[in-house]
């Protein structure tokens, strides 16, 4: 390269091996942008138990989702300058912390309740908002430009995440059930392993994923087009030239030469996408977790009858996410993803009835559409959005939709309240 030369070389490997491994990576990575969040929720019922007076599944939900919408709106606004790289490995290690932390306080007050205790969780839980604004935003912008699988698989693991938070929940509740302070015992327990996959997901990320090289192909790719983010992770990912050892990526790159669409004129080209999925999560989260724990009444499952009602919820949404890697069933009309959007508002009325006068067979079945429609629809409008940009669009894209996606998440969850205050229990 000659001296002053400014633009980016690339030489592209022959082989693109570790697709599969990028894709399982990937999984793991979903896993652990919110195994910490769904171990809360899924310890509701514990919680419940030492504050029931302070509605934990809808106060700990309306905590997290403005800490986590304001830090992603922040982080898309400066998408362009924010390093990947040490954006998402902030988010894991603060996930991995924050989930250390609710262990370390019901080992410090014993299991207690109380103001004190309780305003200590919300900090944590303040601090998974922020971690997930990272991890998420940050993911779903550097897949955006890679394969379709793996923007895919990471979604599945978002899904697995509860599925498999619910099921631990499960066998540490039916374990400990008959021991004293059994469910203090399973919660512990839970948290444990859970901080466990955090700690997975930083070294996955750390040392493995930047190293797979498809991902180093990709990542060689966005910058030859412009892209900024994606430096540190190709220096730590050893890009060096054969005889100087310097970085082969020189990123001082010409801004006149690499022109990308404004963040304004991505969203105009997108806004059906960003409304479709702002409307799937603010329906959504209307009605979970709040609704499960609060407005379903009581019922032969007693105290397993949330925990029951997540975990299908759960499984349903995990199972929905694989659904569109069947192609002739994959949704990709934008009329028909914005009124598949639209009528899932039917499952208010239907809820409402259900819990007032169905029995528990008919809202399993219910939560379970309802978990169903949310999996196949988000990665229906994911999978289809990010198509037929550069890179560093594709990455911009990608963050402005998550930010639509935790808006809908925070709209639901205050609108949550909405049933308890027409039943006049709040």
């Amino acid at each position: 390269m000659e001296k002053g030369d400014s633009s980016v070389v690339v030489s592209s490997p022959t082989r693109l091996e570790g697709k599969f491994k990028a894709i399982v990576v990937c999984w793991f990575l979903g896993l652990g942008s919110l195994v910490s969040w769904n171990s809360m929720l899924t310890i509701g019922d514990y919680y419940y138990e030492l504050f029931p007076h302070y509605h934990p599944s809808r106060v700990l939900t309306l905590v997290y989702q403005p800490f986590a919408l304001g830090t992603m709106a922040i982080l898309a606004y400066h998408e362009a300058k924010v390093d990947t790289r040490k954006r998402n490995l902030f988010g894991y290690i603060l996930f991995c912390l924050s989930t250390f932390g609710l262990l370390v306080i019901d080992l410090a007050t014993s299991g207690k309740g109380g103001i004190g205790n309780y305003i200590g969780i919300c900090v944590f839980v303040a601090a998974f908002g922020v971690a997930d604004a990272h991890v998420q935003g940050g993911m779903v912008g550097d897949l955006a430009f890679m394969c379709p699988e793996f923007m895919q698989s990471f979604f599945a693991g978002l899904a697995a995440s509860g599925a498999l938070t619910s099921g631990m929940r499960l066998i540490t509740k039916a374990a400990f059930d008959k021991t004293d302070h059994g469910d203090r015992k399973g919660v512990m327990l839970f948290l444990a392993i859970s901080t466990f996959f955090e700690f997975m997901c930083i070294f996955l990320y750390a040392f493995v994923f930047g190293k797979l090289p498809i991902v180093k192909h990709f990542r060689k790719k966005a910058a030859s087009e412009g892209s900024k983010t994606v430096s540190a992770d190709l220096a730590a990912a050893g890009i060096q030239t054969a005889d100087s050892g310097t970085l082969l990526l020189i990123l001082q790159v010409d801004d006149a030469k690499y022109e990308r669409l404004s963040n304004k004129q991505l969203l105009f080209q997108n806004i059906d996408y960003a409304l479709d999925l702002y409307l799937i999560y603010v329906l959504t989260l209307s009605i979970f977790p709040g609704f499960l724990y609060e407005n379903t009444g009581t019922h032969h499952l007693g105290s397993w009858y949330a925990v029951v009602l997540i975990a299908m919820y759960n499984v349903w949404d995990l199972i929905a996410r694989y659904i569109p890697l069947i192609e002739c069933i994959r949704l990709e009309s934008r009329k028909g993803l914005m009124i598949a959007s639209l009528v899932r508002f039917l499952f208010i009325p239907c809820f409402y009835f259900t819990a007032k006068y169905g029995d528990q067979g008919w809202m399993i079945m219910l939560i379970s559409f309802l978990g169903l429609t949310n999996g196949y629809l988000t990665v229906c409008v994911l999978s289809v959005a990010p198509k037929g940009y550069k890179a560093p669009e594709q990455n911009a894209l990608g963050n402005l939709l998550v930010v639509f996606l935790l808006a809908g998440i925070f709209s639901g969850v205050s609108l949550g309240w909405l049933w308890i205050i027409g039943n006049g229990t709040f």
